[in-house]
């Protein structure tokens, strides 16, 4: 497991509130739809100030840990958030310590894989533990790119 210093973002995009047992249920399941909105060709063409190409995912707002609910924001990095267009939201993801884990392959499986890693970490304790405080997919051509959120009193 690599730790690394995740830089603050400012991410511009749509955003549901759900649950990973929701997502589990395809008749509640919401992420499906709001990836299928934020892929689209030209999803975000009208927001300025883009940063790069890639797709990021906000996972923020823990209820409680990875049973409870949680919002997921879909969008893209911004240098600023001045006008946002009808229907997104912004938000600032802090620079913290995170544990990095790599998507790649096909998706959504090589996704979901990464974070099975990451919930099997949480389940047996494993160290540094989670923040539960905002994580990141950065979604690139290569994969993606998973930055979990970790607790700030983790020393190497």
């Amino acid at each position: 497991m690599i730790i690394v210093d995740r830089p603050e973002v400012l991410v511009v995009g749509y955003a549901v509130r759900t649950s990973n047992a929701a997502e589990m249920d395809p008749a509640r399941a919401q992420l499906p739809v709001l990836w299928g909105r934020a892929g689209a060709p030209g999803a975000f063409a009208h927001v300025p100030g883009r940063v790069d190409e890639n797709l990021y995912a906000v996972i923020t707002d823990y209820e409680s840990d990875h049973h409870g609910a949680y919002t997921q924001v879909i969008g893209i990095a911004v240098h600023t958030a001045a006008r946002l267009p009808e229907g997104m939201v912004a938000v600032r993801v802090p620079g913290v310590q995170a544990f990095k884990l790599e998507a790649r392959g096909p998706m959504p499986g090589a996704l979901i894989e990464a974070w099975q890693q990451a919930w099997k970490h949480t389940e047996s304790g494993g160290t540094p533990a989670r923040a539960f405080t905002t994580d990141l997919e950065v979604h690139h051509p290569g994969g993606a790119d998973l930055f979990v959120a970790v607790l700030p009193s983790y020393a190497e």
